[in-house]
């Protein structure tokens, strides 16, 4: 089952190698950043690879998948799930997710200045986890700024999850910086707690990889859990792509597109 996975996400991959229009992704993050995809373009960023060990059990992720796609200029809609294989398991239906991302204040990702300020809203989908298979609701204030050299990206938010309705509260701090206009070196700190349990808390270290090709970025992190019930460690490696779709006539890049936040940075 593992090489229909390969064999499928191969095949997209070629696919859109041959699809014009480059964006700068946003793997390897649990946060985000205070940007959109472009009007009528479809970003997607593919996790082709993630190995996880949570209390000595090692499980394979693939795929883990984003799509976006700018609905209207400075709104995307977004739909998300990853594919769990735990080695001596079934394979689950993990975290699936729709989302509307809007752009609040257009700031220093939009080429104008001060801050970025971005609101998404999440349908929490039912999983095939046992124990996860109800609704939920997330929504999630992000702040986006530079100080030179860096760019930060700071995520505050909350909701109910899809196991008892609880509520819950998360937050994220990304840090980057751009080594040159191809690379960049990336770093993040995530957590989420639930009312009554104690909060779970996480790190990665990583690099995202402008490659020669203008519309494929790689990337690669390892993720260490901190606190709480969360991960061992996670490594995980991944691509990201933008296009137009089908039968869509290519647009001018939007000023919110994230090519713009980081090649102009």
């Amino acid at each position: 089952m593992i090489r229909v996975f390969f064999r499928e996400g191969t095949l997209l991959l070629l696919f859109m190698l041959f699809l014009p229009s480059p964006t700068w992704g946003y793997r390897p993050f649990i946060s985000t950043d205070a940007a959109v995809a472009g009007l009528k373009e479809m970003e997607i960023e593919l996790g082709y690879l993630n190995l996880e060990r949570t209390e000595g059990e090692n499980t394979l992720i693939i795929p883990q998948l984003v799509v976006n796609y700018g609905i209207a200029r400075n709104l995307e809609v977004v739909g998300e799930f990853e594919v769990e294989k735990p080695l001596d398991e079934d394979l689950e239906l993990v975290d699936p997710a729709l989302s509307l991302k809007t752009v609040l204040r257009e700031g220093i990702l939009q080429e104008k200045n001060g801050v970025s300020i971005a609101i998404e809203t999440s349908l929490l989908l039912p999983s095939t986890v046992q124990g996860e298979r109800k609704f939920g609701f997330e929504t999630m204030g992000i702040f986006s700024e530079k100080l030179s050299p860096f760019i930060f990206h700071i995520n505050i938010g909350g909701g109910v999850d899809r196991v008892e309705t609880s509520p819950f509260a998360v937050w994220g701090l990304i840090v980057e910086f751009p080594v040159n206009s191809k690379f960049r070196l990336v770093g993040e700190v995530s957590g989420e707690g639930i009312r009554e349990e104690v909060a779970s808390n996480s790190g990665l270290l990583g690099f995202i990889w402008k490659s020669t090709r203008p519309n494929v970025f790689v990337d690669a992190g390892i993720r260490k859990g901190i606190s709480g019930e969360t991960l061992d460690w996670m490594f995980t490696t991944g691509l990201t792509f933008a296009f137009a779709l089908p039968g869509v006539s290519p647009v001018k890049p939007s000023p919110s597109m994230r090519k713009v936040t980081h090649q102009g940075l």
